[in-house]
């Protein structure tokens, strides 16, 4: 759409940096306020809009995108994830989709790592006794948690973000073992030593602590299902800060309150922010409100993606970040 300012609709409040730019450049509809849209607010502007920048928080599935006007043509997804986007709808109406990739992947892989370490070394339970006022000083026994050099970390899903966490648990002294949907080339598993399990059953079986690094598809859904759940140690641990639904939610629960999984550190739930409530109960898990990707720096940088994706679109180009769905 070259020389023609673009109508672009923006579902949840941006950073104050990429709003500003925003309005620079396009004719932006922005929201007032940071409460996600409802389906009818979506429908609205999906009628409206050249362009829709949505979250996470917005569903948009094929019975929205049919009621889509003619002139949506992109989709700009704020965030990587796509799945709450139906790509192969959006594409069969003549809508692309943009997304945001390798943006959050440092800072996720800093959060994996931060969640691994506050679970295996008991972190927030010592802040809760400090903050309460029930330490009574300093002894051999207590709050006693576990060394993770040496331990066996396995990573479900070795993209971006993977390996990210593999370099990172390497610099720990871990010995980092994975699963994927194909085997990396030899040059990159060298950089972080990295055991390849064509196996999942094989490798959750065998390592002390899973970081779970996959998107969510129908193939990834509940692929952490209760019985490949009941294969881990009884003291291994397991870290999720890529998507709720990989792991059976309720058989993760039942298996740490009877202690047959030793703790979990989770920033992504199945049900978004319907929370199983037997999981705040437990004082074997670290529970976070997907913060994963939440630094100023990424939030900065996703919404610059966000704009010369639709600056790119605007000039009668090929958005850079162009979702192909015959990829997912």
């Amino acid at each position: 759409m070259p020389g023609k300012q673009l109508s672009v609709v923006v579902t949840r409040r941006l950073p104050e940096v990429v709003e500003t730019r925003m309005k620079e450049l396009f004719n932006v509809t922005l929201r007032e306020d940071d409460a996600p849209m409802s389906r009818e607010q979506l429908a609205v502007a999906m009628q409206g809009a050249d362009v829709l920048v949505p979250t996470l928080t917005d569903q948009i599935d094929q019975r929205l995108l049919a009621q889509a006007g003619d002139r949506l043509k992109l989709i700009a997804n704020f965030g990587s994830g796509i799945d709450h986007i139906d790509v192969h709808t959006a594409r069969q109406r003549g809508i692309l989709v943009s997304n945001t990739p390798g943006v959050v992947t440092e800072d996720t892989a800093d959060m994996t790592l931060a969640l691994l370490l506050a679970v295996t070394r008991r972190i927030p339970e010592g802040l809760a006794m400090m903050q309460g006022g029930d330490w009574a000083g300093w002894a051999p026994t207590a709050m006693l948690g576990g060394r993770i050099a040496g331990r066996r970390l396995g990573i479900l899903g070795m993209g971006r973000i993977g390996l990210a966490v593999a370099k990172r648990a390497r610099a720990f002294g871990m010995s980092v073992h994975y699963h994927n949907r194909k085997r990396l080339r030899p040059e990159i598993e060298d950089q972080v030593d990295a055991t390849y399990w064509e196996s999942l059953d094989q490798m959750v079986s065998r390592v002390d602590i899973l970081s779970i690094n996959c998107p969510h598809t129908p193939a990834t859904f509940h692929l952490m299902n209760a019985r490949r759940l009941k294969l881990m140690k009884p003291s291994a641990v397991i870290v999720n800060t890529s998507r709720g639904e990989v792991i059976d939610e309720n058989a993760l629960t039942r298996m740490l309150r009877a202690g047959e999984i030793a703790g979990a550190g989770l920033d992504v739930f199945e049900r978004g922010a319907e929370i199983n409530p037997r999981l705040r109960e437990l004082n074997n898990v670290v529970l976070l409100p997907h913060m994963g990707s939440a630094t100023v720096e990424g939030r900065a940088e996703m919404g610059e993606k966000v704009i010369i994706n639709i600056k790119t679109f605007a000039d009668g180009h090929r958005p850079p970040d162009l979702v192909v769905p015959g990829m997912l």
